[in-house]
């Protein structure tokens, strides 16, 4: 640490000042102050002189400015087997990224020609924790053998990235399965907000996948009835079907309700087709138990959350990826950088009068925060990820 530091904490300057003054980011200045890490796109004789600049109009003496540049021993303010606790973070200070990428400079220097955090390539780039597997096999087991199953889970929890490893699994293994996803591009929950997806909708891709060559009756009762022997010829050929809808939390209550029919479509003791709805939470207010409109559909329905990435395999998500594209994590961020991390992507609420942490480590959260640190990390001539840059991001 630099003795500028505790000169600032005497003249009772904030940090942030010297870094406007010296029109640099706050993280700069703190890899300046904490671990004498001089920016190497700047000139330093020049930056000492505007700093010693900053330090006389704030009333610094001559001793204090001889010396100010000099490092020091931080001090230890923390008892013998006290523990540290972070402070609470204020409900408007947890700000998630926009989309990061990898600058020219950051690829350069960590020799990383491929985001590790971009769109999987395979289904080996997926990491799988148990909660992840638990999920991922609910869907396999539904649209294998049938059932009705809702999938929940925030933006960047990796919805999409199950429904892909399913098409893929169940193409790889050659089940007799046919996966129908009925389009859900601009489709709300209303006709007034943009276009609904009703039940004749998802009929209409159901008999196109089925039986494309079919000429689809004039009525919405007897394009049922085909729908339905239609089913039951390719069930006799052998495959099973199963009806995958993202966005479902953008489904109409009545759309919900109609699935109910589509669910039992049977031939004997067998059900036609089994039901995968994947969503934000928002489907899971839908399909609340105190929701009298849908209550059928909400007793048949499986509902299954994917949960944020747990604290204590932060770490090993984080190498997984990194291994995947031929790093190793210790050189890219150290162990600081990863607890400021799980930091960052938590939120301290009270509810009921106790405080709760809400987790925000959700693939997307994390991939976008460790990419902008280590863009930072680039810009600022550090060899790694730090405490320090992550939350200078």
């Amino acid at each position: 640490m630099l003795k500028l530091k505790m000169i600032l904490q005497g003249l009772d300057r904030p940090q942030a000042a010297l870094a406007q003054s010296l029109r640099l980011s706050g993280a700069t200045v703190a890899q300046l102050l904490n671990h004498g890490l001089w920016p190497r796109s700047l000139d330093g004789d020049d930056l000492r002189v505007r700093i010693r600049a900053f330090l006389t109009a704030a009333g610094a003496k001559d001793a204090a400015l001889a010396d100010a540049f000099d490092e020091v021993e931080p001090p230890c303010a923390i008892a013998p087997g006290s523990t540290i606790v972070d402070a609470p973070v204020k409900e408007d200070e947890l700000m998630l990224l926009p989309k990061q990428m990898l600058q020219l400079a950051t690829r350069k220097m960590f020799g990383m020609f491929r985001d590790p955090f971009d769109e999987l390539q395979c289904a080996q780039d997926m990491w799988v924790s148990p909660s992840i597997r638990y999920v991922r096999e609910a869907m396999y087991q539904t649209a294998r053998h049938g059932g009705f199953l809702a999938v929940e889970g925030e933006s960047g929890a990796g919805k999409s990235t199950l429904r892909r490893d399913l098409v893929n699994r169940i193409a790889e293994n050659n089940d007799p399965v046919l996966i129908i996803e009925p389009y859900v591009l601009a489709s709300e929950d209303n006709d007034t907000k943009g276009k609904s997806l009703k039940s004749t909708h998802i009929a209409e891709s159901m008999m196109s996948a089925v039986s494309p060559l079919a000429k689809p009756k004039s009525s919405p009762e007897a394009r049922f009835a085909q729908l339905h022997k239609a089913l039951k010829e390719s069930h006799a050929a052998g495959y099973r079907h199963c009806l995958v809808i993202e966005e479902a939390h953008s489904l109409p209550l009545p759309t919900l309700k109609h699935l109910k029919r589509i669910l039992e479509l049977e031939v004997g003791f067998t059900k036609l087709v089994s039901i995968i709805m994947i969503g934000q939470p928002e489907l899971g207010v839908k399909l609340s138990e105190r929701n009298a409109d849908v209550r059928e559909v909400v007793q048949r329905c499986e509902r299954v959350t994917l949960v944020p990435v747990e604290t204590a395999r932060l770490g090993e998500f984080l190498a997984f990826r990194f291994d995947r594209v031929g790093k190793v994590l210790a050189d890219i961020i150290d162990e600081g950088g990863i607890a400021a991390i799980a930091t960052r992507l938590s939120q301290h609420t009270r509810h009921g009068g106790r405080e709760t942490v809400v987790s925000l480590l959700y693939p997307l959260a994390i991939g976008n925060l460790v990419v902008a640190a280590m863009n930072l990390a680039a810009q600022l001539g550090v060899p790694k990820v730090t405490a320090d840059v992550v939350k200078g991001v």
